[in-house]
């Protein structure tokens, strides 16, 4: 019996080492081995094509909405100025010095470490980027074209 346990220990598997790391992806040597579903699920054209094409759809439309909010903030500012030059508005800078302040105060600014809302957002994020990295990656070229375009 103590013969037949000593010869279960002795067998054990050979693992080539360098046989494993070249039938490893490029992206799980880089970025670990939790590169994500969908690194394991499409190619490498499909994931930078649907990243590249919802990109640069998401940095037109940024594009286009981020033009449209300037000029709205910028006329509405004009407007005001015109306003108070006029003499149709007079502004209490005492009590909107307050109110910014009071504001201030509120966000607590000061903080040395973001809340913890924050972080869980931020490993988050950083976690599908890993995951996924060519597909953000293809995305944030795809958005830069959008805003070029």
């Amino acid at each position: 019996m103590a013969e037949n346990n000593k010869e279960k220990d002795d067998i054990f598997e050979v693992m080539d080492l360098a046989e494993y790391a070249k039938r490893q992806r490029w992206w799980s040597r880089v970025f670990g081995s939790n590169s994500g579903p969908i690194a394991e699920k499409h190619s490498v054209a499909t994931q930078l094509a649907l990243g590249g094409v919802t990109g640069w759809c998401a940095g037109f439309l940024f594009k286009k909405v981020g033009k449209l909010a300037a000029s709205a903030v910028g006329g509405g500012f004009f407007l005001l100025q015109m306003a108070n030059h006029t003499g149709y508005i007079t502004v209490n800078w005492k009590r909107v010095e307050q109110d910014v302040n009071k504001a201030k105060k509120q966000l607590n600014l000061n903080a040395e470490r973001p809340p913890n809302e924050v972080r869980t957002k931020v490993d988050e994020v950083a976690t599908f980027v890993k995951r996924n990295v060519i597909l953000t990656g293809g995305f944030a070229g795809g958005f830069l074209l959008g805003l070029a375009s």
